[in-house]
């Protein structure tokens, strides 16, 4: 008898770094996007015996990505991982499952007045970007010939607020060293996933450039806005914030590492450290992590990847 069963299993091309330019007239857009395809299905006999009848392969699925930036262009990271994931599962039999995951690097416009003028009616070139360093968006669309999951997120993103958080009254026991802390600097960096409520192409799709902005911009306001008692309160905070603004989705997963700030002792020095002079330690750190939930709303993002 066998010993082994083959279990889950999926294959595709990783990381396939697409940038489609849009030409304007003088005015150029930019999408620069990772793209990493994972498929799965009716594979067993590729594993099993070697047998290559229901593979596609990872060059096509490489090519396909590139092919489809031309044909279909990259309105949204989210727009164009559907369309991938619709033409795997829909095209290629043996594909039950498309997975798309997707990092998109975000670039904004070099304003420079005095460049030479456009050859087609003297207007300002536009064509000239620097790439922005706040964060990396970031998307996963999963289909399965019935059903989509969209999580979008960022990473990355570094916030702080270098008054209105304190830590105390916590655990104390024969190792614990920490101050308790009544005005500190609280900072992060936000990683953080929500889960769209549209799985069906009878919904209306939401509209995901502005909703990624909006998602972003709550994250950070709720962030800033927040008197904040512990990291836990400021997460917890900015997904609720995020579910009560944005009627398109259902979860927010965050994970925020404590970008740890101590007070430096200058009294050697002698000299008072009246919370001005801090030491940014980037490790070990504190890493917070929860999920913000819909009432009644079903957890879909993975707790661990």
């Amino acid at each position: 008898m066998p010993t082994t069963y083959l279990g889950q299993n999926q294959y595709g091309k990783a990381e396939n770094r697409v940038v489609r330019i849009t030409r304007d007239g003088g005015t150029h857009h930019i999408k620069d996007l990772n793209v990493s395809v994972a498929l799965s299905g009716d594979m067993d006999d590729v594993h099993l015996s070697g047998s290559n009848a229901h593979v596609l392969p990872t060059d096509t699925t490489k090519n396909t990505v590139f092919a489809f930036a031309k044909e279909h262009g990259i309105e949204s990271a989210e727009q164009f991982g559907i369309h991938l994931a619709r033409h795997f599962v829909t095209s290629q039999e043996p594909i039950k499952r498309a997975r798309i995951r997707i990092e998109e690097y975000a670039w904004e416009r070099i304003a420079a007045p005095g460049a030479a003028p456009a050859a087609d009616g003297g207007e300002e070139k536009r064509h000239s970007f620097v790439r922005k360093g706040q964060e990396t968006r970031t998307t996963e669309v999963t289909f399965d010939g019935a059903r989509w999951q969209v999580i979008s997120g960022l990473k990355d993103l570094v916030v702080l607020n270098s008054t209105d958080s304190e830590f105390w009254g916590f655990v104390k026991d024969k190792y614990t060293t920490l101050q308790e802390a009544y005005d500190r600097i609280l900072a992060t960096e936000v990683n953080a996933r929500w889960r769209f409520n549209w799985t069906a192409d009878e919904q209306p799709v939401p509209q995901w450039e502005t909703s990624y902005d909006e998602v972003r911009r709550h994250l950070l306001e709720a962030f800033a806005e927040t008197y904040s008692l512990s990291l836990q309160q400021s997460l917890y905070t900015m997904g609720t914030r995020v579910i009560e603004s944005r009627p398109e989705v259902d979860e927010v997963r965050l994970s925020l590492p404590n970008k740890h700030h101590f007070l430096v002792d200058l009294e050697p020095f002698g000299l008072k450290n009246d919370n001005e002079v801090y030491l940014a330690a980037d490790r070990p750190y504190g890493l917070i992590e929860g999920t913000v939930l819909r009432d009644g709303a079903e957890p879909g993002i993975p707790v661990t990847d």
